[in-house]
């Protein structure tokens, strides 16, 4: 049983050194990601977040043109002509990176595995935030809260994110997300991105996932892994469950069995829709054989569709 006392660790400068071979994957890493960040995913992320944080500036005189939306209606009334409130871009924005690294994280289709393509997008998503001047933290958690580290700027520290999604010790194999999502509740002081990149294979998240999104812009970042999408006809296999441990010995080829299979990732998919629908929370599917380049891509240009509608 955790106590009350317990506290995740969050990130301390030079407490642990780092294996080389991580250090050149983070490099390699960066140097993949370096022309997306570049060429497609600066100039998006900014027209689609850049104006999502605004803070007032001041009361004016209406002047034609302007949006009736904007007109203070208490000012008007008290001067007896009309006031609109004008509005500032904020000039940073904070994103945060919940990443699930828990044992059902760590599996994957061949070379493409869960933990390497969340650490690509994690470069991604950070380095494009750092470009931006924006400031990144990251949050990585198993059934628990892992590894913390505060947001803030520079190319050098979104490399520190990603190092940590590739290489830092989780004690736990299980998942629970409705416990981050309450920690970076209570952590995010103010409006912020929070991408969350996990499969959702969890109990409980309406109402901790309600919570968050209320407050923050959430973004659901899904890890497909086209193995656990069906059973292949294999005969008698043993399954070790990647979080329990337990271990089944199952009839893949029994027509029903696989069927049965099926029926159930269809509904455990359908329930994580519904639930991210209702909640008006953003979903970005991303298949391990595909990789995450044109679903991050049509994500930035569907919700800069929708800004301009309104």
């Amino acid at each position: 049983m955790r106590t009350a006392a317990a506290r995740p660790p969050v990130e301390r400068r030079g407490s642990s050194a780092v294996p080389a071979e991580v250090l050149q994957q983070v490099k390699r890493i960066e140097l993949r990601t370096r022309g997306l960040v570049n060429s497609r995913f600066t100039g998006e992320y900014h027209s689609v977040f850049k104006g999502m944080g605004m803070e007032f500036a001041e009361v004016r005189e209406y002047q034609p043109g302007d949006e009736v939306r904007t007109i203070d209606w208490n000012v008007s009334a008290r001067m007896r002509r009309l006031f609109v409130k004008r509005f500032v871009e904020e000039r940073e924005l904070t994103v945060m990176l919940i990443v699930d690294c828990s044992g059902s994280s760590r599996g994957g289709a061949g070379a493409r595995d869960k933990q390497g393509v969340a650490a690509e997008l994690a470069a991604v998503l950070a380095l494009t935030a750092t470009r931006n001047n924006d400031r990144v933290g990251l949050l990585l958690h198993s059934d628990r809260v892992e590894h913390v580290v505060p947001p803030r700027k520079g190319r050098r520290h979104a490399l520190r994110l990603v190092r940590d999604v590739l290489a830092w010790p989780s004690t736990s194999r299980g998942t629970d997300l409705g416990a981050a999502f309450d920690y970076a509740a209570r952590l995010l002081s103010h409006r912020s991105i929070v991408f969350v990149v996990s499969d959702f294979v969890s109990p409980a998240l309406e109402k901790p996932l309600t919570r968050l999104s209320q407050r923050h812009d959430v973004v659901a970042v899904v890890m497909d892994d086209p193995a656990e999408r069906s059973l292949p006809d294999a005969g008698v296999a043993r399954l070790r469950d990647a979080e329990s441990g337990v271990l089944v010995e199952v009839n893949t080829s029994d027509p029903a069995v696989r069927a049965r299979y099926a029926a159930l990732v269809r509904a455990e998919q359908q329930e994580r829709q519904g639930l991210l629908r209702r909640l008006a929370v953003d979903e970005v599917v991303v298949p391990l054989e595909q990789g995450y380049v044109e679903p991050l891509t049509r994500f930035f240009r569907r919700r800069e569709t929708r800004a301009r509608r309104r």
